[in-house]
């Protein structure tokens, strides 16, 4: 395993071959809140992995023991005049944007409080996995603002239109059993365990084909929100881009003689 820090607060990790990408969110002393230099990490490390053609998925965690992520930094928020906010905001969205737009399949590994922009985070991702301690929710409206990191768009693509409004609209915590039967997460693990089942997940993940992995995830980002008709033209123009690959080519052989693909990845 290599690691890699981005700054003060973010460390990425590479597990066996390198296939699977580790964001790491470290900034314990502060539950991992998440200031400005934070943000700025974390589309950093974002930047870097999405053009890492040997990474096949990331897998967001947290090295707090008690805390994925609480949000943002509101001390640092308080500080603010109103020309910094304005300012800081770019660099906040960057953050969120950064996993979101990650073009290989991602996945989030919650424990503890998982609360405002740091539930953004996770819900940026393509699959959460949360382990019994996880306490999830948007309360924003709590303290005079709204969901700013997604979480107004991503919620209700995920339970709903209605449900979406009432959690956000109550501010409400919702611990781990009641989020699985919400679909907030979709995995539910032993405490302590998050982590290690969202890096096994991601090692099943990566074994499969880059190519693949990749138009598949974009075939079903950009078929989000679209009519079928016009979803399944996407899901065709995403066939196109693997139909006549390397991997598509090697997939197929390797299947044919009962052996392990060897990607090319191109």
């Amino acid at each position: 395993m290599s690691e890699e820090r981005f700054g003060e607060f973010v460390l990425v990790r590479r597990h066996g071959d390198g296939h699977v990408a580790e964001l790491a969110l470290d900034r314990p002393k502060a539950m991992n809140a998440v200031s400005s230099e934070m943000a700025r990490s974390i589309g950093a490390a974002c930047t870097a992995l999405g053009e890492d053609r040997d990474v096949r998925v990331v897998v967001l965690t947290s090295t707090h023991e008690r805390a994925f992520c609480v949000g943002a930094d509101l001390k640092e928020r308080n500080s603010f005049s109103d020309a910094e906010l304005v300012r800081q905001r770019p660099v906040a969205r960057g953050a969120y944007i950064g996993v979101l737009e990650l073009p290989v399949p991602t996945v989030a590994a919650v424990h503890g409080f998982a609360l405002g922009g740091g539930f953004e985070l996770a819900l940026a991702c393509d699959v959460i996995v949360a382990d019994r301690t996880a306490v999830v929710g948007l309360p924003e409206v709590s303290v005079g603002v709204i969901p700013g990191g997604g979480g107004t768009q991503l919620l209700p693509r995920r339970v709903g239109a209605g449900r979406a409004a009432e959690l956000i609209f109550s501010a409400r915590r919702v611990e781990a059993a009641e989020a699985r039967e919400l679909g907030l997460v979709d995995v539910l693990v032993d405490e302590g365990r998050d982590r290690e089942e969202a890096l096994a997940l991601g090692e099943r993940i990566g074994a499969n084909s880059p190519v693949g992995l990749r138009a598949a995830k974009r075939a079903l980002r950009l078929g989000q929100g679209l009519d079928l008709r016009a979803g399944l033209e996407v899901e065709d123009a995403a066939w196109r881009a693997v139909a006549f690959s390397g991997d598509r080519a090697e997939g197929v052989a390797a299947f044919n003689e009962k052996r392990k693909p060897q990607w090319p990845g191109e």
